[in-house]
């Protein structure tokens, strides 16, 4: 890999002007596509086959868009000691649906004092008006939801309470704002920091905001083509921008090293691109195997959103390795601090390590491998610790508006007025000869069930082909009775005579999502754990390097996870994440970590490792070379690191649920695979391991080894400072 990579950076060098161009080109053209051709993305989550999805286009196909349009639930509340009967209230509440149904977009909106088809409770004081929409969920405008708020102001006006909920008030995540901002920040202070350059370290994040802009227009097009989740985007743009900086870091330390050591501009790309370059190659193959294998799990919308990170990943790649080398041809020695370019280009200056092996993180590395058991066994024990709110995660689809939020305090009004699970009713669809007959004979029975408070009468089609039954629960969407009442009717209904019923509505598809998702998560599991110790036998050619490794992955997963369970399902240090609401995390969140924090576990155990397996190969003892490689590969490991944090911690503040838990548990994950399992647990195991961590059984012989530490250039490559191109400072 390594020998076919030198030649790429050093045709990126002599020809630095066309590359560069080509990128600029493809971000310009990437932007007017973006502007011209952008559709709408979809904010509801479904899995094509189950019960509840099925059903749901049935209701469609049979009621038309009462079926499929999105909805909006305006919650109207009488004043105080006062009921929504009285002749001024009620003229009220007929003048706002008047007015909600002549909004933009809408199809319809039911009277809640309609005697037909009431919606008021029994006090007579809270009521609730459907207000309908053509566009499904997810593609309701925000000219739109504006126009919806803006209505209620005359209700409020005139003394009622009016909020509002639903699907079609829901906001699509945004891609950027002042707190991603913040952490781009941090990541340019630690890039200043380790490079000494503030121009380099511009340098670097240019480069990556190129790729990351490129990922995310590319995937910002597709939405005039595919039906994505709104929740992509960001997710594409959270991983590229981490990657890319780190990417260009890796590439930019190793050019730095090579002009120290003497070489001449040309030869320290062709050398960093085919060193480096071959390591940042393996890894980000590793993001991309595992956003790209979230596809085995057989979920549209994961697959989706899994592949658009990693054709984000893929640009990212390929920026370091042409872009990154293109740029540093025009930096050439001012890639260094000013202090060091003389020095450089008289190649007197050595390598980039302390020759010595002085230093925090050099001390570091003998205390740890001095003190190999103690270490091994605290940092089992802490992660262990911080793993056990682990065991107790729920998941969900159904997502907590925000305290202050009108959505929030219309579920509140609700609560109140109807009962907790009026914020998650049940639809059941009867389907036969007789629907209607079949839905009036199962709502006494399906009343009887527990957690059931109120069923109302069936409504059918216009041909009587199909009716519907509406089951409101006694608890909340998110409450575990709810999904099991789901279960319940399920079952109570398996055989029904006359129709053919289906569960379904919007708590029962967060209900079957779901559990998909937690019966996927074992085997997708298995599948990354799977593919680590195939990709570290090959590059280390050892079982036990591979096996702490994978280990390793799993203890910063069930620590990471169990941090945000911890903080947003029992609410521990909410207000240090800006969380309004705790509740069970989005359904998402586990499996997508996973895919994640597994491509960057492995870049940091391969950076890391791989340095370690280059000075053991070389003759040092199984002790020294853990110490001469910690020494080389921890501080750029480090330096990522904080980078990745900076850039997922960015997201944290935002205010989105979906990303937020996400951004949280990577943002901690890679607090603990870098500092704490990369920076003590694999280094303590592998002492204690010894020369043994290096065996691999001689039936296994016949596995190719993967180059990522550049030793084929390298033997090839002569020697510093011989057939040097005449290359300026400036050029």
């Amino acid at each position: 890999m390594a020998v076919a990579l030198s030649p790429l950076g050093a045709f990126a060098h002599r020809h630095r002007l066309p590359v560069i161009a080509v990128w600029l080109i493809l971000l310009v053209g990437g932007g007017a596509g973006a502007a011209t051709l952008a559709g709408e993305t979809s904010s509801s989550f479904s899995i094509p086959g189950q019960e509840s999805t099925t059903a749901l286009e049935r209701i469609g196909e049979e009621f038309g868009a009462r079926g499929e349009g999105a909805t909006a639930r305006v919650v109207v509340a009488a004043p105080d000691g006062g009921t929504l009967t009285t002749p001024e209230n009620a003229g009220a509440v007929s003048a706002l649906v008047t007015e909600l149904g002549g909004l933009p977009g809408v199809a319809g909106a039911t009277n809640p004092l309609d005697p037909a088809t009431p919606s008021v409770n029994q006090q007579q004081d809270t009521a609730y008006s459907t207000v309908t929409y053509d566009a499904v969920p997810g593609e309701v405008t925000p000219e739109q939801q504006d126009a919806l708020l803006a209505a209620l102001e005359d209700a409020r006006a005139g003394g009622l309470t009016v909020e509002v909920s639903g699907e079609a008030t829901q906001q699509a995540p945004h891609v950027g704002g002042p707190t991603e901002a913040i952490g781009v920040v941090v990541a340019l202070v630690v890039l200043a920091v380790t490079y000494g350059s503030l121009a380099v370290a511009g340098m670097n994040l240019l480069t990556a905001i190129v790729g990351v802009g490129i990922g995310v227009l590319g995937v910002t097009i597709a939405t005039g083509f595919l039906d994505l989740s709104s929740t992509t985007p960001t997710l594409a743009a959270m991983l590229g921008l981490a990657v890319g900086i780190d990417y260009a870091l890796f590439i930019v330390t190793r050019y730095r090293q090579e002009l120290r050591s003497g070489a001449d501009v040309g030869a320290a790309i062709a050398t960093a691109v085919g060193t480096a370059g071959s390591a940042v190659v393996t890894a980000g193959l590793t993001v991309v195997i595992a956003l790209a294998g979230l596809s085995v799990v057989g979920i549209p919308f994961l697959t989706q959103m899994g592949v658009a990170a990693a054709l984000t990943v893929v640009i990212s790649v390929l920026v370091a390795l042409t872009l990154v080398p293109a740029v540093l041809g025009y930096l050439g020695h001012r890639a260094l601090p000013e202090k060091q370019r003389a020095a450089a280009q008289a190649a007197t200056a050595g390598d980039a390590a302390p020759a010595g092996g002085r230093g925090f993180l050099a001390g570091w590395a003998r205390a740890v491998t001095r003190r190999r058991v103690l270490s091994l066994l605290l940092t089992i024990a802490a992660l262990g610790v911080v793993s056990i709110p682990f065991f107790s995660m729920r998941t969900t689809l159904v997502q907590t508006p925000g305290e202050d939020s009108t959505q929030a305090r219309a579920q509140e009004l609700l609560a109140e007025g109807f009962g907790a699970g009026s914020n998650g009713p049940i639809t059941i669809l009867f389907e036969g000869d007789d629907a209607a007959g079949a839905a009036a004979s199962a709502s006494t029975s399906v009343a009887q069930l527990d957690d059931v408070a109120l069923v109302t009468p069936p409504v059918p089609n216009p041909d009587g082909s199909a009716a519907l039954l509406t089951v409101i629960p006694q608890s909340g969407p998110t409450d575990p009775a709810t999904e099991q009442l789901v279960a319940d009717l399920r079952a109570q209904l398996a055989g029904l005579d006359g129709a053919e019923a289906s569960v379904t509505g919007q708590t029962a598809v967060s209900v079957d999502v779901a559990r998909s998702l937690d019966e996927a998560l074992p085997v997708y599991l298995a599948l990354v754990v799977g593919l680590a110790l195939v990709l570290l036998v090959l590059v280390f050619r050892s079982l036990l390097v591979p096996l702490v490794g994978v280990l390793g992955f799993l203890l910063t997963i069930a620590a990471s996870l169990g941090t945000t369970v911890a903080v947003f399902q029992w609410g521990w240090l909410a207000d240090l994440v800006n969380l309004d609401t705790t509740g069970p995390l989005i359904s998402l969140t586990p499996i997508l970590v996973i895919g994640i924090l597994f491509g960057l576990a492995m870049d940091y155990q391969i950076f890391l490792v791989s340095r370690m397996h280059e000075a053991h190969s070389s003759g040092a003892r199984a002790v020294e070379s853990i110490r001469t490689g910690f020494r080389q590969a921890a501080p750029v490991v480090v330096a990522a690191a904080l980078i990745m944090f900076s850039v997922f911690a960015g997201f944290v503040p935002a205010g989105e649920a979906t990303i937020k838990s996400i951004a949280f548990a990577l943002a901690t994950g890679i607090v603990f695979d870098a500092f704490v399992v990369r920076m003590v647990l694999v280094p303590a195991a592998l002492a204690l391991l010894g020369g043994r961590a290096w065996w691999l059984p001689r039936w296994l012989h016949w596995l190719p080894a993967l180059d990522v530490e550049g030793a084929g250039p390298q033997k090839a490559a002569p020697a510093p400072g011989r057939h040097r191109e005449t290359v300026s400072a400036a050029s």
